[in-house]
């Protein structure tokens, strides 16, 4: 769990905070800026701790300490609790009972591991007893199809494809037809990857959806790509709409504050972490248990 966070804000607590004085708050903020947290996130915690303590100084008995990290705590608790919660598999559940697919379409830029993430969710799901059927809707970029091919038969699951340059709605579509037909639980649908400011690429994800009327829109996102991730997340979700996060190689050297500014963002849950390459590499995401490990309670 990331680490770099915890530095901060052990470090912020042996400050001083007044109404007059904010020099803390600004060492704070510099801080938060340079490990991923971006800019709004940043200031909200500021300003909420500001307001939490306006008039009150904040010395170093371990008594108020223990005061300011309870309020962090809180602050960060709050930035990371959802507006609404998902309970992925109570809600593909419910579809079945429906005899009808749960459909989940994947979105994010190429290169922060979202074929991998399709093929670690499908496993997660078949570890549960729920079949899936992948749907190879990236008809873009050379050797998408046979990426998702190659992971999803190393798990045991089926992937629907077209030729490249196919319309891409038309493969979720076959998917979504396939998966009623053989009583398959859930249908994960690729999509292609291309710069987010690429307004063709936004029509392309708007169709699919429009076709496949998903019942969860996962971002995918790199840990490590701070701000971009950030930017990445916006558009998606002003363009195409955005119910759940997936963070990538949160394993690595990874701050932490892709995750606060993300959900900070969005305010939609992260649903998984992934912790590694494997398949077996995914963690789903625990609010509190962050939140001890970058205030140092772990």
């Amino acid at each position: 769990m990331p680490k770099k966070l915890s530095k901060i804000f052990s470090s912020f607590v042996k400050k001083t905070l007044t109404e007059k004085k904010l020099n803390a708050l600004d060492d704070l903020k510099l801080l938060l800026l340079g490990n991923d947290v971006a800019v709004n996130t940043a200031d909200d915690i500021c300003v909420r701790i500001a307001e939490q303590f306006k008039g009150e100084r904040i010395g170093r008995l371990t008594s108020t300490k223990n005061v300011l990290l309870d309020a962090l705590e809180e602050i960060i608790e709050e930035i990371l609790t959802p507006e609404q919660e998902i309970d992925l598999l109570e809600e593909i559940k419910k579809k079945k009972s429906k005899n009808l697919p749960y459909v989940i379409v994947f979105l994010g830029v190429n290169g922060t591991g979202k074929t991998t993430t399709m093929a670690k969710i499908s496993h997660y799901l078949k570890k549960h007893g729920i079949s899936s059927v992948a749907a190879a809707a990236d008809t873009f970029r050379a050797g998408a199809i046979e990426q998702l091919s190659k992971h999803m038969e190393n798990v045991g699951i089926r992937v629907i494809k077209h030729e490249y340059k196919s319309d891409p709605a038309s493969v979720a579509f076959d998917a979504i037809n396939h998966a009623r037909a053989k009583k398959v639980d859930v249908v994960l649908v690729d999509t292609a990857g291309r710069q987010v400011t690429d307004k063709n690429l936004m029509v392309e994800l708007q169709k699919i959806v429009r076709v496949a009327e998903p019942d969860l829109k996962i971002f995918i996102a790199d840990s490590l790509a701070g701000n971009d991730a950030l930017f990445q997340a916006k558009e998606f979700g002003k363009n195409i709409g955005i119910d759940a996060s997936v963070l990538t190689k949160f394993d690595a050297d990874a701050s932490g504050g892709a995750a606060l500014s993300i959900t900070h963002e969005t305010k939609k849950p992260i649903m998984f972490v992934g912790i590694g390459q494997g398949y077996d590499h995914l963690e789903v995401f625990e609010r509190q248990k962050f939140a001890d490990n970058i205030l140092g309670k772990n």
